[in-house]
């Protein structure tokens, strides 16, 4: 009756400065989003995704990782799935979603938040063997057929996966000398699959085609296929300094993907560089907030998953925002918890659920604040042991 009652009366516990971040970034997307198109979808997605943070930042992250092989092989079990029954959506020429209890779904979005979540309870157990055989079984595996299973529908997605892999991994105390084979594994599997989609292209349908040409059109050739990266950039330079104006801009009407791939574009041209620089500081924000709650875990495990969700999530609003000023080719990667799209918005939740698990401490009432000091030894004694491994 205690925790039902401290459940009514404080629902949400954990980081108040995450959560500020991650409900002001959802309360500001249905300005861009009803701009763009309709808040209808986008008000569902969002209030299913608050659900599914309040639930899995109450849970103790320790279970969390314990669950994580479990998460893990559902993960796997649906890319397989999509890759057999998979649909297109948007205009995309590649299967990346199913349809579960009637929503459409992107499992390489949950497959990016379960691998990260196994590595880190992996590596917070590693006994400092690095021998090849040892990182192939407890930790190889699993990128690789995670990243294989996207690869075909998604190049970009399953670069990031496997960057957000690699970097929590170093940041587990990973040899240079592993991280340069992991590349290599990489490299190899990359070009296995270029040979067999040249080999088989009815198996792999414009995949490589459609790679090249964006890469072409990000390289300056092929001006007509330039149009999104020229809308966006053109409303971009529209907007100025202030912007046109919430629901003032001109290029929703012409700009693909306006709710969703370059949405950014958007909130620059209604909102102006003020609003699209603030959007740019909370998603630093939600980083630096997050390198405080990593810092205050209570254990590896607890540290290195906080570590590895923030990286992600940050690191795809980055990718995002560059992609509309025409720093990085299009790559389709959404802006967490501001575009529309049912997938992204859970699994970010998802993250962002597990970063505020580890922020209440054990999962049991408890607050990284009230117990700071075991915190910080137990983070030492965590940093010693990554240091004798090494």
């Amino acid at each position: 009756m205690k925790q039902r009652a401290t459940w009514i009366k404080d629902p949400f516990q954990g980081s108040t400065q995450i959560w500020v971040i991650c409900l002001v970034l959802a309360a500001f997307s249905f300005m861009p989003v009803y701009s763009a198109s309709s808040i209808g979808s986008h008000f569902m997605h969002l209030a299913l995704g608050l659900l599914i943070m309040l639930a899995v930042h109450r849970m103790p992250y320790r279970l969390i990782g314990q669950l994580s092989k479990l998460l893990l092989f559902f993960s796997i079990g649906l890319l397989a799935l999509t890759m057999i029954k998979g649909q297109t959506m948007g205009g995309t020429n590649a299967n990346r979603w199913i349809y579960l209890f009637g929503f459409s779904f992107q499992p390489s979005a949950l497959a990016n938040v379960s691998l990260l979540i196994f590595l880190a309870s992996r590596l917070a157990k590693h006994n400092g063997d690095w021998s090849f055989k040892t990182l192939f079984k407890r930790f190889y595996w699993a990128i690789i057929v995670v990243c294989a299973l996207v690869l075909p529908a998604n190049l970009s997605t399953t670069v990031l996966i496997f960057f957000n892999a690699l970097v929590l991994m170093t940041l587990g105390g990973f040899p240079l000398k592993e991280s340069a084979k992991m590349v290599g594994i990489a490299l190899v599997v990359f070009v296995l699959f270029l040979l067999a989609a040249k080999a088989f292209p009815d198996a792999f349908p414009n995949r490589v085609d459609t790679w090249v040409s964006r890469i072409e059109t990000f390289g300056g050739g092929d001006d007509g296929g330039n149009y999104q990266k020229n809308m966006a950039q053109t409303a971009i330079a529209e907007g100025g300094i202030t912007g046109m104006g919430p629901g003032r801009g001109l290029h929703k009407h012409f700009l693909p993907q306006k709710d969703s791939d370059f949405i950014y574009a958007l909130i620059v041209e209604e909102f102006g560089m003020i609003g699209g620089g603030i959007v740019v500081m909370m998603y630093v924000w939600f980083m630096l907030a997050s390198v405080r709650v990593a810092t205050r875990a209570k254990d590896a495990f607890g540290r290195l998953v906080v570590m590895g969700l923030s990286f992600s999530i940050a690191f795809q609003a980055m990718v995002n925002m560059a992609v509309a000023v025409g720093l990085f080719p299009v790559t389709g990667q959404t802006l967490p918890l501001v575009s529309a799209g049912g997938s992204s918005i859970w699994m970010t939740c998802l993250a962002v659920g597990v970063i505020l698990a580890v922020s209440r401490g054990h999962g049991e009432g408890l607050t990284a604040d009230e117990d700071m000091d075991e915190a910080m030894a137990n983070d030492l004694d965590a940093l010693e042991a990554f240091g004798n491994h090494d």
